[in-house]
């Protein structure tokens, strides 16, 4: 079959990325999965939102659609970036019978329907200056990759990436203290529960005396859950030791520049854009790809605690490909008669 298709397809080793992983998924044809099986998938729609875009795959075979394919509700996704063609439409091949009724279905049920399928952070306790500025998901600006560029959000600082190396001696990755934070659907990543016993306070005198007077033993404690993350962080070595490297000196100084920005002129604004910015980097999409995800990259998988396969599957990363070699990819119809 793989034979096959090499001979078949020029670029065959991109669709057979696509292909290896997804023969198992009958709600995956096209592989769609590819991209949205990633928690933290995510892609701004307004300033102060975001839009959740992981499809948790068991959580969709167990569900009523399970062997629905992905296009049969969303025929005009034919192409990576989607550009506003995701719509759900119900009535092309399933339920032409009940276009009325479907036609007069709130449409937030439709946008909600994967709602218990996606997982992503919603608030991160991230002391670094970067968040001062930039939101919890702050790439925005490329419609091909920043839901991808996204989801790094729950793995690691921004400064694994954007750090320039050249300030710092001798540096290494590591995991860096757990941080509080909290999520819609399910946890994941290195993600930890803590439970936190507060002391009981009550104004009322009333159920201090019921709780005296009770044969029930009452505890006098509240118990509270805390969701904590742990993310790769860059470090400074020194001989033995090592420190954190994050820019929190400069949290104030960003917070005056935000309450000032709007009567700034514009050389004031870009003196102060190199002076935030003069450790960070920026990356062309291909080269922050294999800096990481490649045998050779940045990152001691063994050392940070990875199993032999998902190193495997980090360093031959089956999505690189199409983020570093096209601008635009169209879905191939490997798996029936055209459209």
């Amino acid at each position: 079959m793989i034979k096959l298709l090499l001979k078949i397809f020029p670029t065959a080793l991109l669709c057979i990325a696509f292909i290896s992983v997804n023969l198992s998924f009958a709600t995956d044809k096209k592989g769609c999965l590819t991209c949205h099986k990633y928690p933290g998938f995510v892609k701004y729609e307004k300033p102060d939102s975001f839009k959740v875009l992981h499809i948790d795959e068991e959580k969709q075979l167990a569900s009523s659609h399970n062997k629905t394919d992905c296009k049969e509700c969303h025929p005009k996704t034919v192409q990576i970036p989607h550009t506003d063609v995701t719509e759900v439409e119900c009535t092309v091949k399933c339920h032409a019978e009940d276009k009325d009724k479907i036609d007069n279905i709130e449409p937030s049920y439709l946008t909600d329907y994967h709602k218990n399928e996606r997982f992503a952070i919603t608030r991160l306790d991230d002391e670094t200056s970067c968040r001062v500025c930039h939101p919890l998901y702050p790439h925005s600006e490329h419609n091909k990759v920043r839901a991808l560029l996204n989801m790094h959000t729950g793995f690691m600082l921004c400064e694994v990436c954007h750090i320039k190396k050249e300030h710092l001696e001798d540096f290494a990755y590591d995991w860096n203290d757990p941080e509080e934070f909290e999520y819609t659907g399910e946890p994941y990543g290195t993600h930890q529960k803590q439970e936190v016993k507060d002391k009981k306070t009550s104004s009322s005198v009333i159920t201090r005396m019921l709780n005296i007077l009770s044969d029930k033993e009452t505890p006098d404690e509240d118990v509270k859950v805390k969701h904590l993350i742990s993310r790769i962080a860059v470090y400074k070595v020194k001989g033995n030791e090592k420190s954190l490297f994050i820019n929190t000196q400069d949290n104030a100084k960003a917070a005056e520049y935000l309450e000032n920005e709007k009567s700034m002129g514009g050389s004031a604004k870009e003196k102060e854009m190199k002076f935030f910015h003069r450790d960070i980097a920026k990356k062309e999409i291909s080269v922050a790809c294999n800096d990481c995800h490649s045998p050779k990259g940045i990152l001691d998988y063994p050392k940070l605690g990875f199993d032999k396969n998902r190193i495997q599957d980090l360093q031959y990363l089956n999505i690189k490909g199409l983020v570093t070699k096209y601008e635009t990819f169209y879905i191939p119809n490997l798996f029936g008669p055209r459209e």
